[in-house]
């Protein structure tokens, strides 16, 4: 499961790499418009739609980014079969489906349904799609049938698993949410325990995009709180209105930030300038819009244990800041924009010591997430099993047949066209399928220069390339097309 879950967090790894820009461009446009959200401005309309398009679509970059990840070969019929994952549950389990499907009417339908378009969705639908690609992606149907077969038969066949799951939703999905409502609502008379208990949990369910539903207890006005609306319009009792927001700043605008210079520091030497590309990236977002997905979903499947740290930490943010009545509060998410506008609105109550326990926040964070990702080894972005030092020195190394050299002789160490059944890669290594392990000769393999060989099953084999992995698979691959 530990080995899946790293390979679930590399998958997601392409779609999270695209986030940072586009919430830089959202917050822009929400400082330079902050009520109308670009109906008062142009120029705020075009940046908030241009980073809407791809933060408002997560679940779909997660589904066929976990597609793409998780198939054995990363073949597009894979991605494919992601999206057509996706579209079916979100189609059967929208509300005018299950309005459709339960002869009722729309405004009757359980508003769970109404939040089935999330990342837990899209990444389940991904992780299905890769099973169905996995297993049928080869396999042969009787000739009437043939022209199904193969890569053709996977989006098929998830479209027809996501059916089973949707049937199962369906029944599952609104106890899960309702519960989620009920216990939002339980915990709102909690003070500031109250407070601390639900930022623990809306950070822990984000992955699963049920944080929605506690949100709506608290942010919204479905049991009289509305902390949002309240906060904004200024009405309410100061100290007291924004609880349920101010302690996410620490958290967002120092907090992870923190987190992301400690991983950038604990990463391998030879991967530091990858890690610091995403880590500095993702931190200027969560600091300046408040946007911390880029961050979160950057280790929270490749370390689970640390992100529930974070979960903890982000409870206990909350907790103070509603203990000490010190409040801002939020209209797009708690970074810096939206801190300085804030400042503004008269029922805020000393928000400039969120600033100071944003600071001591930030000590924590990278002292805590350092110790940690050092003394139980977490796999956080350039620390994985596959980032390995660069490629050794072993063959010629012409920019044009350095990797052409080093895949054919690897090629042949697998036993070539008679022993080998796929090929794929992550990060750093030849993730390979064989007929028969006595046929691998590793001695040949290892005379490339690769950093080594992992055998990982009985017909399974990893050969650790390096960073430029990626480019001696594509050689690979190109002589296998062509014998």
């Amino acid at each position: 499961m530990k080995k899946y879950l790293q390979r679930l967090g590399g998958s997601l790894m392409l779609p999270v790499a695209v986030l940072p820009a586009a919430a830089i461009l959202m917050g822009i446009g929400y400082y330079i418009d902050p009520t109308g959200w670009g109906s008062g401005n142009v120029l705020a309309a075009f940046l908030i739609k241009a980073g809407g398009a791809i933060l408002d679509n997560i679940p779909i970059l997660f589904a066929v980014g976990a597609a793409l990840g998780l198939a054995k070969e990363k073949d597009g019929s894979a991605g494919l079969s992601g999206l057509v994952a996706f579209l079916v549950v979100t189609t059967m389990l929208s509300t005018n489906t299950v309005a459709l499907l339960t002869g009722s009417e729309v405004e009757s339908v359980d508003p769970a349904f109404g939040k089935i378009n999330n990342a837990f969705i899209g990444i389940l639908s991904g992780m299905i799609a890769a099973a169905m690609y996995n297993r049928f992606s080869h396999v042969k149907l009787p000739d009437f049938l043939a022209f199904f077969s193969g890569k053709r038969l996977v989006p098929i066949m998830s479209s027809v698993s996501m059916l089973v799951v949707s049937a199962l939703l369906f029944f599952i999905w609104p106890i899960v949410y309702g519960g989620l409502v009920s216990f939002g609502e339980g915990i709102s008379g909690l003070g500031a325990a109250g407070a601390g208990l639900y930022g623990f949990f809306n950070r822990l369910l984000i992955p699963t995009g049920l944080h929605h539903a506690l949100n709506a207890v608290f942010w919204f006005d479905t049991v009289g709180i509305n902390d949002i609306g309240n906060f904004w319009s200024s009405t309410g009792e100061k100290g007291v209105t924004g609880m349920y927001q101010a302690g996410f700043f620490p958290i967002m605008m120092f907090g992870l930030p923190a987190a992301a210079l400690a991983m950038y520091h604990t990463a391998k030497t030879k991967r530091k300038k990858q890690a610091a590309s995403l880590m500095l990236a993702a931190g200027f977002a969560a600091f300046f819009t408040g946007v911390t997905e880029p961050l979160e979903f950057s280790f929270m499947f490749l370390a689970p244990a640390l992100y529930v740290v974070h979960a903890l930490l982000t409870g206990l943010s909350l907790f103070i800041a509603a203990l000490f009545h010190w409040t801002a509060g939020f209209g797009f998410s708690a970074g810096l924009l939206d801190f300085l506008l804030s400042l503004r609105i008269p029922i805020a109550n000393m928000p400039l010591m969120l600033l100071l326990q944003g600071l001591v926040f930030a000590v924590i964070y990278y002292v805590l997430f350092r110790f940690l990702i050092t003394k139980f080894n977490l796999k956080t972005p350039g620390r994985e099993d596959e980032t390995e030092e660069e490629t050794k020195e072993g063959i010629e190394n012409t920019a044009e047949n350095k990797f052409s050299a080093m895949a054919t002789k690897i090629y042949d160490g697998l036993g070539g066209d008679d022993n080998v059944v796929s090929v794929d890669n992550c990060a750093t290594r030849l993730r390979v399928e064989v007929e028969n392990m006595d046929k691998v000769d590793q001695s040949k393999i290892k005379a490339t220069g690769v950093h080594g060989i992992k055998v990982t099953g009985s017909q399974s084999i990893q050969v650790i390339v390096g960073t430029n992995v990626q480019f001696v698979a594509d050689e690979v691959n190109k002589i296998r097309k062509k014998r």
